[in-house]
């Protein structure tokens, strides 16, 4: 085995790419719940931004076919230039190998990977540039959606006997953190686990309140969880 495969991912040798996450595409998604595609995805935007993870985001036939990028993928990262292009594989794009070059010429070579969809943008993407480069691709499951669970599965199992690995997005942000005594990043953390992590979540909001005796606020006669503040 490679010894790359045995590091972990760190703030500093990470870039993301989110390809063709717009709704046409989405409304094709079979292998998971689209709202918790969603969900997953604007999960994994915010940790890439809690983290300052330089973000590539490249889109596929947005006026002719797929539509605009989510809005709430968009509001993450209000200044990226999106991609567009028209070839079903990212790779094809020199825009897109020029931005994922600038980022792997700083150390960057793991390009973790959120897309629609998986057996086709995906995999074209992760064996191209394999093929093609010394990158890494680390394929977020649970943030990417096939045509059907067949689909996304056998896609992912194909990926991974070329050398892709196979993550999912709770755990790259937690990769990211490491240790809780990062302050600088663990108040961000928090807020994308308890808004995006569901029972996870839950269970911070718990410890909160029942462990460490975090007052509630109320505001208008409605509870609104926990003051981050105290």
């Amino acid at each position: 085995m490679s010894r790359k495969y045995l590091e972990v991912l760190t703030p500093q040798n990470s870039q993301l790419i989110f390809i063709d996450q717009q709704p046409q595409m989405a409304f094709g998604v079979q292998s998971i719940d689209r709202q918790v595609l969603k969900n997953n995805v604007v999960g994994l935007a915010k940790a890439a931004k809690a983290f300052d993870i330089p973000t590539t985001i490249t889109t596929v036939e947005t006026d002719g076919f797929s539509g605009p990028t989510y809005p709430e993928l968009l509001a993450v990262f209000p200044q990226n230039r999106i991609l567009e292009r028209s070839s079903m594989n990212s790779w094809d794009d020199q825009n897109v190998r020029d931005a994922l070059a600038a980022n792997a010429a700083k150390g960057r070579k793991k390009i973790i990977v959120s897309g629609l969809w998986t057996e086709v943008c995906n995999l074209g993407f992760a064996l191209s540039a394999m093929h093609d480069t010394d990158y890494e691709i680390y394929m977020v499951a649970d943030a990417s959606g096939g045509t059907s669970l067949a689909a996304h599965d056998y896609a992912m199992q194909r990926m991974v006997q070329a050398g892709v690995v196979p993550v999912t997005w709770q755990q790259v942000l937690l990769e990211w953190q490491r240790d809780w005594a990062r302050k600088d990043t663990y108040d961000a953390v928090m807020a994308i686990v308890r808004e995006h992590s569901g029972a996870y979540g839950m269970g911070v909001d718990y410890a909160y309140t029942m462990v460490h005796k975090a007052p509630e606020r109320v505001q208008h006669g409605e509870r609104i969880g926990p003051n981050p503040a105290k």
